[in-house]
């Protein structure tokens, strides 16, 4: 009887979930391409293939509901499937401000190297154009991608001054802001470009070696994070050995899996804080 007991529950379940997809389609499909237009615009930036992205992310609001209605009524707590939403649904664009990140900062470490390219360049007698065309046959990834795409545009018949301004947009970086401004700036007023780039990798490798040094010096304070982020999950498990039957009440009973909520929540929100403090721009 039981057993039947469970079938039909989950036989209304399922129904109840494919009724509300089906109505709400409508409203699903809305925000999944707005959520979609949001993120392919960030992915062409860093020049990440979108393809198939909506059945990414559709499968990704369907894992979510999965989960929360696992949560809610197979482990019959609403509190952990509100808790599953709030940190499973923040999830891609985390994911996503951390791979532009990085790839902002590989770009930072290699802009000093080609301005030196391109200022040998211009010496020899090249023009800016060439310049930039052997940039993007000779630079690392990913900055080789930019200045490619750069290239791409220039023969396209856009002016190389909005491709330069669409490259500045486009990367946000204070320091390609800075080499466009002197490029614009040295075209238009016919100065020595090669001496203004010169002096700009300077300042570059400067910028640089700082930050270097402030990575080194708060090293190990973030990895005091890391270690006071994994601290209490680890004094949890350990103190089931000492008390199992009040542990167990954190996940049985409401007001434990209450507060067992907040203190996941309250350790998240410290870890992205102290990461936020530790990295300091200049």
């Amino acid at each position: 009887m039981a057993s039947a007991e469970t079938i039909f529950i989950s036989g209304v379940m399922a129904a109840g979930a494919a009724g509300a997809s089906w109505f709400s389609r409508d409203w699903v499909g809305s925000a999944l391409a707005l959520v979609e237009k949001n993120i392919e615009v960030e992915l062409k930036a860093m020049r990440i293939k979108t393809l198939h992205l909506r059945k990414y992310l559709a499968g990704w609001l369907y894992l979510i509901v999965i989960v929360f209605l696992l949560l809610w009524f197979g482990y019959g707590s609403p509190v952990f499937a509100v808790l599953a939403i709030l940190l499973m649904g923040p999830l891609p664009w985390y994911l996503l401000r951390q791979m532009a990140k990085h790839r902002r900062e590989k770009i930072e470490e290699q802009l000093a190297g080609s301005m030196t390219t391109l200022s040998s360049a211009i010496r020899a007698g090249l023009s800016l154009a060439q310049a930039l065309e052997i940039l993007a046959d000779q630079s690392p990834r990913p900055i080789k991608l930019e200045f490619q795409h750069m290239v791409g545009q220039y023969a396209m018949g856009k002016t190389l001054q909005e491709t330069l301004t669409e490259a500045k947009d486009r990367l946000k970086s204070e320091n390609f802001s800075m080499f466009a401004a002197a490029m614009l700036a040295s075209r238009e007023s016919g100065g020595k470009l090669n001496e203004t780039v010169e002096r700009i990798a300077t300042s570059v490798r400067e910028f640089q070696r700082l930050e270097r040094k402030i990575q080194s010096e708060t090293a190990q304070a973030r990895k005091s994070a890391v270690y006071m982020a994994l601290a209490p999950p680890i004094i949890l498990c350990a103190y089931y050995f000492v008390d199992p039957i009040n542990t167990t009440r954190l996940f049985t009973t409401l007001p434990g899996q209450i507060m067992l909520t907040f203190a996941i929540l309250l350790d998240v929100v410290a870890w992205l804080w102290a990461s936020a403090i530790l990295s300091p721009d200049i």
